[in-house]
């Protein structure tokens, strides 16, 4: 059995970060997205994987390499343009050959893995089989309504009145039928050629489509409220770890990690946080799911719930929250006028004041 993970598309949600980085490498706590992608592709027992780039194809291919780190062996497959999920499965063809497969897409975030899917995929006998997640406000999300077996009666994309509260998680399973139904279908209203389109091709000739519920954690990394609670989610599990300096003036607590080469001076860590190879730490106070991303230089700041990517800097600014800082940003207190904020922000970008 194969993989094919989605590592395209232009992460406009998530902008300005994606205007210079690929959303599957925006990283939750420290190690990006499309990692954990990969260890659970891995540990469900698939080594060979297909991974579909677009316009950020040249820093997936630096991030992931030929996928030997993850023992996988990787091929990269090029979308020219971001043209629907069943596009990708079309352009897959001579990767994927007949084998049956799996369909990830990269930015998603699963706690628990995709071993029991796959298994379940391998002796079910089935054509698809698609994970499910029950949400509160299925009108957001593609809906799938059941039949009494837990088979795939119909799929809906972001239904006014949702026949059913399962979400369609974006993790799929297919056998080779998959790729008559994807030359099949054709472009939807907004020109894409959409899955679930080829999936109710195959409902509609007989094919075998089930469903797979998901029990544990699931979140579309798409959206900063999702990328912080991932964060936290993931933050909660690590185990204390302090390998850098932390001087005696420093006072930690709760689970920290503290990575190689970092050094911390008179600040107070209060876990769950992870402080990033070689950042520094001086006078600041890092509060509960946190991460403070490798090379970071912390100066009389104050940070909680935050993510903060590869050297960026933050001086004397007091309090930041529920932010998504990106790589070489710096943020300081201005001098001049009072109540004056002094700003050069890029596009799409988006800033909170409070007075």
């Amino acid at each position: 059995m194969k993989a094919l993970v989605l590592a395209g598309g232009k992460g406009t949600r998530l902008r300005p970060l994606t205007h210079t980085s690929a959303k599957q490498l925006v990283p939750i706590a420290n190690k990006p997205v499309l990692y954990y992608g990969l260890e659970a592709i891995r540990d469900a027992g698939i080594t060979s994987v297909g991974i579909v780039v677009g316009d950020t194809g040249r820093e997936v291919r630096e991030a992931v390499g030929d996928g030997s780190r993850f023992d996988l062996d990787v091929t990269y497959i090029q979308q020219e343009e971001p043209l629907g999920l069943a596009h990708c499965v079309l352009i897959a063809r001579d990767f994927l050959g007949d084998e049956p497969f799996v369909m990830y897409l990269g930015d998603n975030f699963l706690v628990g893995g995709i071993a029991e899917l796959v298994e379940s995929f391998r002796t079910g006998g089935y054509d698809a089989q698609i994970l499910l997640t029950r949400v509160a406000e299925p009108q957001f999300y593609g809906v799938a309504e059941l039949g009494p077996s837990g088979e795939i009666v119909s799929l809906e994309e972001k239904p006014a009145h949702p026949r059913s509260d399962l979400a369609i998680v974006g993790v799929y399973s297919f056998s080779p039928a998959v790729h008559e139904a994807v030359r099949a279908i054709r472009p939807s209203a907004r020109g894409e050629l959409e899955i679930t389109d080829a999936v109710h091709w195959l409902i509609e000739r007989g094919h075998a489509v089930q469903s797979h519920l998901v029990t544990g954690y699931w979140r579309d990394t798409g959206r900063l409220q999702d990328m912080l609670e991932c964060n936290r989610i993931v933050l909660e599990r690590v185990e204390p770890d302090v390998r850098g300096t932390v001087d005696r003036m420093s006072e930690i607590s709760g689970r920290v990690v503290v990575e190689p080469g970092a050094v911390v001076e008179n600040s107070v860590l209060r876990g769950p946080i992870v402080v990033g190879a070689d950042a520094k730490i001086v006078s600041s106070y890092v509060g509960p799911f946190t991460s403070i991303g490798p090379g970071c230089v912390l100066n009389n700041a104050e940070i909680e719930y935050s993510i903060v990517l590869d050297g960026s800097s933050i001086h004397g600014v007091s309090r930041i929250a529920h932010s998504l800082i990106g790589r070489n940003v710096e943020v300081s207190r201005a001098d001049g006028v009072a109540n004056t904020h002094e700003l050069m922000v890029g596009d799409h970008s988006r800033i909170q004041v409070r007075a």
